[in-house]
């Protein structure tokens, strides 16, 4: 049997970084990866796919020097972003966050991205098997090895592999991590009672179309959500501005949602009195752009998808984790990064900052045989971004769209953007009310202090 020290399961962001270091450190390392067909890609690569934008302080969650990646790699630097709500939108052009990257951040091509960091893993040495899947991991616990415990790993052509160490990597689809972790839970209880119950996860669709240039620059270097169109907690569409006059137009929204759960279904702009059904993607994009520009464009004709990009025909549909992450069982010497252990996030339609970072530091971990320190590594790495997201997500979760107004005509004038004659009255009102979210803020951030986050700890784990 063929024997590895790190062998990774899947190959995302996550799981090529995870190679990368591995190899870079010195250890015998192999990554398997499926492997999906795409409109902009020769062969065959990573299933994860999502709105491929990056903020600024994101680049640092990296660990990259921005200077690394290659200007192939970057469509569009952005200068901000708008939140659009029915009534009210606000624009920002900072994220607040001390970052090295000199610009808002930027839109990137998902594709480049990762062909870039699969070239970084295999001139470290790794082996990179595209379009070779795991179907089953056996991890033997009592394995004589003076290193711990080992696993087998049955490949998709029927050949089985042993390794010292293994990263579980395969995104929100966890295709291999949920049966693999199930060996270390207690009678009764399964990792995807933490990781994929459906309402908790979503469903993200998004379109490449081609803008009349004269649209395009409205937006050319800026990110555009529309909250509160759409039902749904962390339900919104968005633009995302790429190369040439193609924008990105996509949307999320809950696994499962049935219209008959909707609350007052006539406040959302994105609905329709004779809806019997939640609308699909497709269709959601389409009221989009019709209300914001079928005044002045027949969408169809003149604001057509293009078929060369994506996944199929210029659209993509993709898997959001919207859980909260779980630890690993480090004393299995199995550690999981990325998407698939909970890291992304339907909150901010992103994942891909914090998979790097993950993989990179299990990858490195076990290479110098110190996966131990996993679970307490990647908190202080990812910790704050990870608290963040949780805590803004539960602020935010039954917000209808009276809500998000009153929240960024709160934000307006807490930046001095009102044309109300009574100005002072209403600074002293949007001080209240901003006192409101930051108190609220602050609350769940304390709750979830100390890593009190994560939803499946460490001690969890039945060895």
């Amino acid at each position: 049997m063929e024997r590895v020290d790190v062998a990774i399961v899947g190959g995302g962001p996550a799981g090529a970084c995870a190679a990368e270091q591995a190899s870079s450190h010195g250890a015998e390392t192999v990554l398997f990866e499926q492997g999906v067909p795409r409109e902009d890609r020769d062969e065959l690569g990573p299933d994860s796919t999502d709105a491929a934008g990056m903020l600024d302080y994101w680049i640092d969650i990296m660990d990259f020097d921005y200077r690394e990646i290659p200007d192939e790699v970057i469509h569009r630097e952005l200068e901000g972003t708008e939140f659009i709500g029915p009534d009210s939108r606000v624009e920002m052009t900072t994220t607040g966050i001390e970052a090295r990257y000199p610009k808002f951040g930027y839109t990137f091509h998902r594709a480049r991205m990762d062909d870039w960091l699969y070239e970084r893993a295999a001139d470290a040495g790794a082996d990179l098997r595209v379009g070779t899947a795991v179907t089953d991991l056996e991890t033997d616990l009592r394995s004589s090895s003076p290193k711990g415990p080992t696993h087998t790993l049955t490949l998709s052509n029927g050949d089985q592999l042993e390794a010292q160490y293994v990263v579980l990597a395969d995104g929100p689809q966890r295709r291999v991590t949920l049966e693999a972790l199930d060996q270390f839970t207690p009678p009764g209880r399964s990792v995807s009672d933490h990781l994929s119950p459906p309402s908790a996860n979503h469903i993200a669709y998004q379109e490449y179309r081609e803008f009349p240039a004269e649209l395009f620059e409205e937006f050319e270097d800026r990110l555009k959500f529309w909250w509160g169109y759409m039902p749904g907690e962390t339900a919104y569409p968005w633009i995302f501005p790429n190369d040439g006059t193609v924008a990105r137009v996509g949307l999320t929204m809950p696994i499962g949602m049935q219209l008959e759960d909707v609350d007052n279904p006539g406040s959302y702009k994105l609905l329709e009195p004779t809806d019997e059904t939640i609308p699909s993607g497709s269709e959601y994009i389409s009221r989009l752009l019709e209300l914001e520009y079928g005044d002045e464009y027949d969408v169809e004709t003149e604001i057509p998808i293009v078929e060369d990009r994506g996944k199929s025909k210029g659209t993509e549909t993709y898997p959001i984790s919207s859980t909260r992450p779980i630890d690993s069982p480090v004393g299995a010497n199995i550690a999981v990064a990325g998407g698939a252990m909970g890291t992304t996030s339907a909150f901010h339609e992103g994942g891909y900052h914090v998979a790097v970072r993950t993989g990179k530091i299990a990858g490195r971990l076990a290479a110098t045989d110190s996966l131990e320190s996993y679970n307490e590594i990647w908190k202080r790495a990812i910790g704050d971004e990870i608290l963040r997201n949780v805590a803004f997500a539960d602020i935010v979760a039954d917000y209808e769209p009276d809500d998000w107004d009153w929240a960024f005509d709160v934000v307006n004038d807490m930046q001095g953007n009102s044309s109300d004659n009574a100005l002072i009255s209403r600074r002293y009102s949007a001080g209240l009310d901003a006192t409101k979210i930051v108190a609220a803020y602050k609350r769940r951030k304390f709750n979830y202090r100390d890593g009190r986050y994560v939803q499946l700890v460490e001690d969890d784990y039945f060895y």
